[in-house]
């Protein structure tokens, strides 16, 4: 068996996803299994092969090291994976979910302690990563990881979608990232987000029940032409889940959040009064 080319550049874009996707099709038919017989043995569904076949959807690497042990490829479709992984700007374990983003309709997201992602403003990201960065040690990849997390929120420009809803929790208002200054001001701009009707903010108030409150950030995608995920994170590690059952036990604890916080027009209220006192 030939060795495979180590020198492709993945991250120019010569071998993509695409590519995974077709050499993947490739050496399962070349062995004689259906979509279903291959995602039996690596216990995912078919459909889920399909998807990555398509690449409509990406595997995380272990799913790669699974196939790979079945059809026999050499740790080929793993070496693959990592390389597309790693060319990502994200860290390792959000790069597929910030893939999904894009392709996303409806996101629906809940923060426990800190503004998400996509709400961030840079200097509120720079806060965050600062005690972080002298363990990067390499200053360029704490610039690379800052534009990155900003340039996600350029998918809110987009006019139609993806539809943002989003359910902070009152800690993450209460908590001054930064200083107080820089929080009023991260506060103000999830204020003025909030006025446009594609993003909804609701926060979960310290007053309500424990028991609907979650420990850790979690999201539900939804798409046009795929099943939706869920996405768990905790520090230094996240979760891309799929399964129909654990997405539906994410979509029931999202449903108790949502009805446990305040209406849209309570929170916008307790932000803006939150990011006066700031400025007090």
């Amino acid at each position: 068996m030939n060795k495979p080319n180590r020198g492709l550049s993945f991250a120019q874009g010569k071998v993509g996803w695409p590519f995974f996707g077709s050499e993947l099709k490739r050496r399962r038919e070349a062995v004689s299994l259906t979509q279903q017989q291959l995602g039996e043995r690596v216990y995912v569904s078919g459909t889920y092969i399909g998807l990555i076949e398509a690449a409509v959807r990406k595997p995380q690497l272990d799913l790669a090291r699974r196939i790979d042990s079945e059809l026999g490829t050499d740790g080929l479709l793993a070496r693959m994976c990592k390389e597309l992984i790693d060319s990502s700007p994200h860290a390792a374990y959000f790069a597929d979910a910030a893939e999904l983003e894009v392709e996303a309709v409806t996101i629906s997201e809940y923060a426990p302690t800190l503004v998400p992602g996509l709400l961030q403003t840079e200097e509120y990201v720079r806060a965050l990563m600062a005690p972080s960065a002298p363990l990067l040690l390499d200053s360029t990849l704490v610039e690379t990881r800052v534009r990155a997390r900003t340039d996600r929120a350029a998918l809110l420009d987009n006019p139609t979608t993806p539809v943002l809803w989003a359910v902070l929790h009152e800690t993450v208002l209460r908590v001054p990232v930064g200083g107080e200054a820089l929080m009023a001001r991260q506060l103000t701009h999830i204020g003025r987000l909030a006025h446009d009707e594609r993003i909804l903010v609701q926060v979960l108030p310290f007053s309500a029940n424990a028991h609907a409150a979650s420990g850790s950030m979690f999201a539900l995608m939804t798409f046009a032409e795929a099943p939706p995920v869920a996405y768990s994170e905790g520090q230094y590690s996240g979760q891309l889940l799929d399964t129909p059952a654990m997405v539906a036990k994410y979509r029931l604890s999202y449903d108790l959040i949502r009805a446990a916080a305040l209406s849209p027009e309570a929170s916008l209220s307790l932000i803006e009064s939150v990011a006066e006192d700031y400025k007090a």
